[in-house]
């Protein structure tokens, strides 16, 4: 089982909320996932992002890969 970190989608229609998700790379966007590993709002001004660092640490050590959207992400939230 190859497991990805990418995001999912939440919210209204017009209103997206994503989550950070560690989930098997075979299921889709938004079917069942491992864990949760954060948040991201792009509706705010700054977009908000918030990781939950060990877990993101945990699940890139056990190899998982992170989408380039969830790269850039970390990268982000580490500003």
């Amino acid at each position: 089982m190859a497991v990805s970190i990418r995001l999912t989608r939440r919210g209204k229609k017009k209103k997206p909320f994503y989550r950070i998700v560690a989930a098997d790379s075979q299921r889709s966007r938004d079917g069942k996932f491992l864990e949760i590993l954060g948040t991201y709002n792009p509706m705010v001004e700054p977009a908000e992002v918030t990781i939950k660092e060990e877990k993101m640490q945990y699940w890139l050590d056990q190899g998982a890969i992170a989408s380039d959207t969830v790269k850039s992400l970390i990268a982000k939230a580490a500003k």
